[in-house]
């Protein structure tokens, strides 16, 4: 499930996988900082690169999917070249090719999963793309979401918390503003209310 043929498959299989809206947690963070260049990890069908560039953000916007690069495409084509033009899609695993270090203002990964060991080599790349005095943003599903009705993930490896995420930060570098484990209304498969839980950790790189 973590590979570029299976989330081919995935988006090949429907024609819209996500709401279309930006994540909850990514507007309640970045809403009030200053625009520069982000780093959107696993973009998707694009709903928080052209939030982001509507806001005058420059965006770098990867996935492992071309199919939904496309489809992300089209989104930020149809919003306008306001929004259009301050997007770059790049398809791209960046387990293989890692981000330029201290390149971006804001780095947000919004619920990428990963099992450990390469999650938190892929963070640790993550990090060091943000520039001095910018934002990273990591946002995932909580495990104790293992236990509801709304996530069937397979794998509880790669579920993780905000703390454990902070831990790999030097605090030299790093300013810790949010490891919290923040609670919303979601509606499950099979149509039911269910809370969930995000892990966010939400910290700045120190100039």
């Amino acid at each position: 499930m973590f590979e570029e043929a299976a989330w081919e498959e995935r988006y090949r299989a429907r024609p819209t996988v996500w709401s279309g809206r930006p994540n909850p947690q990514l507007v309640a963070e970045v809403t009030g900082l200053p625009a520069g260049r982000a780093l959107d990890v696993g973009c998707g069908e694009g709903a928080d690169a052209g939030w982001l560039a509507g806001r005058g953000w420059r965006v770098t916007a990867v996935d492992i999917s071309a199919t939904a690069l496309e489809r992300a495409a089209a989104h930020a084509a149809a919003a306008g070249p306001e929004v259009a033009d301050r997007i770059e899609w790049l398809h791209a695993d960046l387990r293989v090719r890692p981000p330029a270090e201290g390149a971006y203002d804001l780095v947000s990964a919004q619920f990428m999963h990963l099992p450990g060991a390469a999650r938190r080599e892929l963070f640790a790349r993550l990090a060091a793309a943000v520039a001095p005095g910018g934002t990273l943003l990591i946002v995932g599903h909580h495990p104790r979401d293992l236990r509801t009705t709304a996530h069937r993930m397979h794998f509880p490896d790669a579920m993780y918390t905000a703390e454990e995420v902070s831990s790999a930060l030097d605090p030299a570098a790093w300013q810790v503003l949010a490891t919290e484990t923040r609670a919303r209304a979601t509606v499950d498969p099979e149509g039911r209310e269910v809370t969930i839980h995000d892990a966010v950790l939400v910290a700045r790189r120190r100039a």
